[in-house]
Parts: C-alpha cells; structure tokens; sequence
C-alpha cells in the first residue's frame, strides 16, 4: 500500500478562497497562448488545485494530464473537476504521483510547471527534468514559473488580502527567510468571527532558490533549449529538441 502524501493538508483548505483568484488571472497570463495552441496534449506539473488544468481545459482541445502528488491538494483538483460537464472530464487524467514515478512517455506537446519548481529539493529536481523530456514530444514546449533567484536578505512577510464568507473572514500571511541553503516559508491562517478568532494555523515548506541560468542550464542537458522571444521575467521558456 502506498504512502498517502500530506503536504499541504492545512494550505489546500485556504488556497483557493486567499490566493486563488490571483493565481487565475497569472495562470491566463502567463501560459493561455501555448496552451491554445497545443495540437497533441497539455501537461501540468504539480497541478495544485487546478489553475492550470482548468484554464488547459478551456482554451484548447486536447487531452491534459494533471500531476499532483499530494492527495490535500488532489482533493479540491478533483472536486473541481467533478463539477465540469463530462465532455471536459473525459479529457483530463489526474496522476497522484510525481511525474518521474508517473512514467508518461510522449503525452504533450505543452508542458507547464506553475508554482511548482521552488518546492522542489536538488534531489527532485534532477529527477524531474528527463521524466519533463520524456513526456512531451520534439518540439514540445516547456513553460516553467521559475523558482527565487536568491536567499532573502532579510525577514519578508506578504500578509494576503482577506476574504469573507458569510459571517467569518478569511486571513493569512507569508513570512520567509533565509535558512541555511534554503528559504523557508511560513503560511499563518486565521478565521475570524463576530466574536474573534475562531481558528488559526501555521504550516511551513521549504524552498530552494535557483536562477535561469541554472535551470535552463540543467535542461540543457535533457535536450532542451531555450525558446526565442520570450522575455517574461517570471517565466522560463524552454523547447524539446530531441531526446
């Protein structure tokens, strides 16, 4: 029997309601145009909740491949998936495994890693950029939401915009600093009521900081260059040769 994966079992209950319509809008942004134009397949690493397979779903017609080993985030995926006509749903498969343990050979022609690459050790890393190149095609197309450049100097806090729900307000914060080689993250949410606080939590995940030329050089590697006009800072757009 497999291990069930519990990251993220806090964060997937606020995600949506705190961060989830900013994500929509940078998901459109930054990937729409590939995606409509996919011809075999659209693959999204580490799908989260579904920004990116919903927004894949809608702008082409091609089938789409949601990776996304943590089963709390797995969860809201698929009830939203649930709630799509079933002309949608035949189209997409959920894979509840990391995309090296998934072995897709040759599925998509569109590959995107949004939020995804920072949460991902060196270890991991390695192991994702041949499972990326076997799973598209030549010629396919990786985009890639790349990672922290560096450590934060100091202490950084992003408080996010609160949400209200009926009679409760939703709440949280961000708070990352530097630890050793790597950056940890700190979510803080809350629930507040008429009476004040109702519920709070904390959750942390560790990140690890790279830069383009890092990245990109890696995937070089594994067949990949570096696609041309593409000047997006956020974003790295990488094409399969051949592998």
């Amino acid at each position: 029997m497999r291990r069930l994966r519990d990251d993220y079992a806090v964060s997937a209950e606020f995600y949506d309601i705190l961060q989830g319509r900013q994500d929509a809008t940078e998901v459109r942004r930054l990937y729409s145009r590939d995606v409509a134009n996919a011809r075999l397949g659209v693959l999204d690493v580490g799908a989260g909740t579904g920004r990116v397979t919903l927004m894949s779903l809608l702008a082409s017609r091609v089938g789409v491949h949601a990776v996304e080993p943590a089963r709390a985030m797995r969860t809201p995926l698929m009830t939203r998936l649930a709630s799509l006509p079933a002309g949608l749903r035949e189209r997409v498969t959920v894979h509840p495994h990391t995309l090296d343990e998934a072995g897709l050979q040759g599925v998509a022609d569109v590959a995107v890693c949004h939020n995804t690459i920072a949460c991902l050790a060196p270890a991991a890393r390695r192991a994702l950029w041949p499972a990326l190149a076997q799973a598209l095609v030549p010629g396919g197309s990786l985009l890639l939401q790349l990672p922290p450049a560096h450590l934060p100097d100091e202490e950084t806090v992003r408080v996010l915009p609160g949400q209200r729900v009926g009679q409760h307000e939703y709440g949280g914060r961000m708070v990352l600093s530097a630890d050793g080689g790597r950056i940890h993250t700190r979510f803080d949410y809350w629930v507040r009521g008429a009476e004040g606080v109702l519920q709070e939590y904390t959750e942390t995940f560790w990140m690890w900081p790279a830069s383009r030329a890092e990245i990109a050089g890696d995937l070089a590697e594994h067949g990949f260059v570096p696609l041309p006009g593409r000047d997006e800072p956020a974003l790295l757009a990488m094409a399969l040769t051949q592998w």
